[in-house]
């Protein structure tokens, strides 16, 4: 079997498509498959054992999502299905177009997503589901729910999203549960040595992903302000870096918060390790592969209580969980980790065994499952 793999972003780049897709892919190369790739950068991606084919984000809009689409029609031609882990009505015109089986991994509601980002809708992905919209979110859920219909099965990575996707109505027999994995572990140093590797000296918190409106890493700046005495190690890039770093220096944090730019998912996984917490103030989310990655490495979360969060951070027990857009809830959780006794301890011995079930292995090979049917179908 070949499979086409369609992912929006692709190492270098860190956030969740960007660690899902090649680990997939490199576990279908090991099971004997043939697997090619369609990405969007901003440069040339991480070099791999297939071919990864990219298209420039610098492209205008249109002209970028007309590319996507003709390179996945392309490279479709000479796979048997194909795998989409975000760009899904790109996938979905390209595999239509080749005549080929469409496999997807839904992350998110795309129409959601993009009425947010351009602030038409504060409010939450529930919330958005009960609203009628203007024409704009009518195509959007339109071509989104026809992508998805196209689809020979659909992964959720919570039961939060996959109760939402059931709303737009998909068929329940197509549409699964498959967490997020835990990672494969590299070996790793010791959390001192990583601490003293990485200059990391007092409570520091870690944040890792793209830096998008959707992370509301603004307001953890403006939670660890509140704390004295405690970091932050900001580890991704994205649109929002310039104005977090002004954001930063407003609040006169200089010497308590570091942007690293990018790096790789052995270097989150390292930041994580070393740190005394990771830390995801997002507005929204699924089931975000940080979080996983955080608590696989032995280090609490501490979290805002949205989607499917809460299905893998249990308050009190392996992280603690704050409502979204709080800045006093987030920076007592933060105060509190610090500073009570005994509780990032019992939290850290909690993290890893409660992502035990979430074997990389063992989900991928469902996966596998998934196109290996939708190929012979």
């Amino acid at each position: 079997m070949k499979v086409l793999v369609v992912s929006g972003i692709w190492p270098p780049d860190v956030g969740g498509p960007a660690s899902h897709a090649p680990a997939l892919a490199d576990f279908l190369r090991e099971h004997g498959h043939g697997v090619d790739v369609v990405t969007t950068a901003a440069a040339a991606p991480a070099r791999s054992d297939y071919p990864v084919h990219w298209i420039s984000r610098g492209l205008p809009r249109g002209v970028r999502h007309a590319a996507v689409a003709a390179a996945v029609a392309r490279r479709a031609r000479g796979a048997d299905v194909v795998y989409a882990t975000s760009m899904i009505r790109r996938a979905a015109a390209g595999a239509a177009l080749a005549r080929r089986r469409l496999v997807v991994k839904l992350v998110a509601d795309e129409a959601y997503e993009r009425v947010r980002r351009a602030g038409r809708f504060a409010g939450s992905l529930e919330e958005f589901q009960r609203v009628s919209g203007g024409v704009r979110v009518r195509m959007l859920r339109s071509t989104r729910d026809r992508a998805l219909r196209r689809a020979a099965h659909v992964f959720c990575p919570s039961a939060y999203l996959r109760a939402i996707a059931l709303g737009w109505g998909l068929d329940p027999g197509c549409v699964s549960v498959l967490p997020n994995p835990a990672p494969p572990l590299p070996v790793l140093p010791s959390r001192e040595e990583l601490r003293r590797q990485l200059g990391l000296d007092g409570p520091t918190l870690a944040f890792a992903g793209r830096l998008t409106g959707q992370k509301a890493v603004g307001v953890a700046l403006a939670a660890v302000a509140e704390v004295d005495g405690v970091s932050l190690v900001v580890l991704g890039d994205g649109p929002e870096q310039p104005s977090l770093e002004r954001r930063a220096a407003e609040l006169r944090l200089d010497g308590r918060v570091r942007f690293l730019g990018g790096g790789t998912r052995d270097d989150v996984l390292r930041l994580f390790r070393a740190a005394d917490a990771s830390v995801l103030p997002s507005a929204w989310e699924n089931f975000p592969h940080t979080v996983v990655e955080a608590l696989a490495v032995g280090t609490p979360v501490i979290a805002t209580a949205v989607g499917g969060v809460g299905e893998v951070v249990r308050d009190g027990e392996n992280g603690l969980l704050v409502p979204p857009g709080d800045v006093t809830a987030l920076a007592a959780a933060i105060d509190r980790l610090v500073h009570e006794d005994g509780l990032r301890e019992r939290l850290a011995a909690a993290a890893a065994p409660s992502v035990e079930p979430l074997a990389e292995a063992r989900l991928l090979a469902q996966v596998e499952e998934e196109l290996v049917r939708a190929a012979a179908s």
